[in-house]
């Protein structure tokens, strides 16, 4: 999907944590490159232990209700392609099960974005029947627990 935002949104500081401080600008797949902004956001919150990330992941939660939904609401449009502060909160979620070694980094992206792309039930549902910064925020926090769960799952395997 191509679409267009003015990088001038960033002087906004709603707009500059919705956009991912500007990672939701890229024309071409933003939750990727919000989610790749992520990765040294929840890098550096890990190495502070379990406490401060998970504290971290939901603070990151209800900010990004407010700031999501704001963002949306001042540029009319829901779920605007650029707003990709959901995005950092899942990956943050994803984390929350495994350590910062670079193949668990690896596997939670691709895990994350496979649930926020495929978008199974209850996923969907969350995308399509919630409205505003909740309904933006839900989905992306479903896709982390999902990747999480599955992470989880291969590192006891493991």
């Amino acid at each position: 999907m191509k679409w267009s935002a003015q990088p001038a949104l960033m002087r906004d500081p709603v707009h500059l944590f919705a956009f991912g401080f500007g990672s939701g600008l890229s024309p071409w797949a933003p939750g990727t490159f919000g989610t790749l902004i992520a990765i040294p956001i929840v890098l550096f919150v890990m190495q502070f232990g379990f406490a401060v990330h998970l504290a971290f992941a939901i603070l990151a939660a209800i900010f990004g209700i407010y700031v999501c939904g704001e963002s949306a609401k001042r540029l009319g449009v829901h779920d605007h392609p650029g707003i990709v502060w959901d995005e950092i909160t899942g990956f943050a979620v994803t984390m929350l099960t495994v350590p910062a070694k670079t193949y668990w980094v690896v596997a939670g992206f691709a895990l994350f974005r496979l649930f926020d792309i495929w978008k199974p039930w209850p996923i969907r549902e969350a995308d399509h029947s919630l409205s505003g910064g909740l309904g933006i925020m839900l989905d992306d926090v479903i896709a982390g627990i999902f990747a999480a769960a599955i992470l989880l799952g291969i590192r006891y395997i493991l």
